[in-house]
């Protein structure tokens, strides 16, 4: 395993992480506790992997829980992000709440410190290496006051490292973007990005090469929901509770037809460790957080941190597929967000 820093902060990681909705939502099948447990265990005894990426919200709490039963008595081992702003503490919205869809989002700074505590409480510890405020929009973007608390709650040892994760869909590009420009002094953004799905992740990139010289970016997403694992079929059927179910069909026809274009990245790796390693060839992604399903995609993608660097012929041909979209037509994507820039 390797392993990079959040600068300015004394906070390192190792280049795969490891998300722990995949384990905690049932949103890709359903995992036991006990599975869960076994499973993120082995990737930090096993396979040297550091840093477990949690949010409130993931089962409820479930994915905090599931770190404090795995590590208990060896906080020191490894290092906690989670992600905080959904109020999953509203009974009533919780109860009307439907599949996937978003809970309320409280970050008035009453609400943030009491999240932080029930973070805290979950998993029994009394710090939080990286916050990350939970899919943030443009409103709380322009809230300076809420940045504010997050910096307090630093200062007063509560987190280490502080920023905002993106989503739940792609885009977000200006919302980023000016992110960085109001709070340069930001550690860190959550993002989807990979190789198949390159804009806006590489836009918000340089804007914080631009405005934030200290913030580095954790990638969730990084295998396109599964599409550059490799192991799709256009026969594959998803099972009733997986959320890629309810994509259209053309999703996996065109995606299946990408892919094969990119063949060549499979001499001496498996596409799931190009995709990983394409991600890492950028120096402000500090961690990667694929979904990890069991023993043996663990094993794979933590086989490939230490597997030879993808060469520079290798990414400029990526490069150039992707200015192409790797020679599919197809609809432009749907992004959600603000994707021109808005001023107030």
């Amino acid at each position: 395993m390797r392993y990079r820093s959040f600068p300015g902060t004394g906070v390192t990681v190792s280049e795969l992480g490891f998300g722990l909705w995949t384990l905690s939502t049932g949103w890709w099948g359903e995992k036991s506790d006990s599975d869960a447990i076994a499973l993120i265990r082995s990737a930090r005894d096993d396979h040297g992997i550091t840093f477990f990426d949690a949010a409130d919200t993931y089962g409820d709490g479930r994915s905090e829980r599931q770190l404090a039963d795995a590590f208990r008595g060896r906080r020191a081992d490894i290092v906690i992000g989670t992600k905080i702003g959904y109020d999953i503490y509203d009974a009533d919205a919780r109860g009307q709440r439907r599949g996937q869809s978003e809970l309320p989002q409280r970050f008035d700074a009453e609400y943030m410190r009491f999240a932080v505590e029930q973070c805290l409480q979950r998993l029994e510890t009394d710090y939080i290496d990286v916050l990350q405020l939970h899919n943030v929009k443009m409103d709380h973007v322009r809230d300076a006051a809420i940045w504010q608390t997050l910096r307090e709650l630093r200062q007063e040892g509560k987190i280490r490292a502080w920023g905002a994760a993106f989503g739940p869909a792609i885009g977000w590009l200006y919302e980023a973007v000016e992110l960085v420009e109001r709070e340069p002094d930001i550690n860190t953004i959550q993002m989807i990005w990979n190789i198949l799905e390159q804009h806006p992740g590489t836009a918000m990139i340089d804007a914080a090469r631009a405005h934030a010289p200290d913030c580095v970016f954790n990638i969730r997403v990084t295998h396109a929901s599964g599409m550059l694992e490799g192991k799709y079929t256009e026969d594959t059927v998803f099972p009733p509770n997986d959320h890629r179910r309810h994509r259209p069909r053309s999703w996996l026809v065109n995606g299946l037809r990408k892919i094969r274009t990119l063949e060549f990245l499979t001499a001496r790796m498996t596409l799931g460790q190009a995709a990983l390693k394409w991600l890492l060839a950028e120096p402000r992604v500090v961690s990667t957080l694929p979904n990890i399903y069991d023993a043996e995609q663990l094993g794979e993608f933590a086989g490939a941190i230490d597997l030879d660097d993808l060469s520079a012929d290798d990414l400029d041909r990526v490069a150039r597929l992707a200015a192409e979209n790797f020679g599919v037509a197809e609809d432009p994507m749907a992004f959600k967000g603000t994707m021109e820039r808005v001023t107030t």
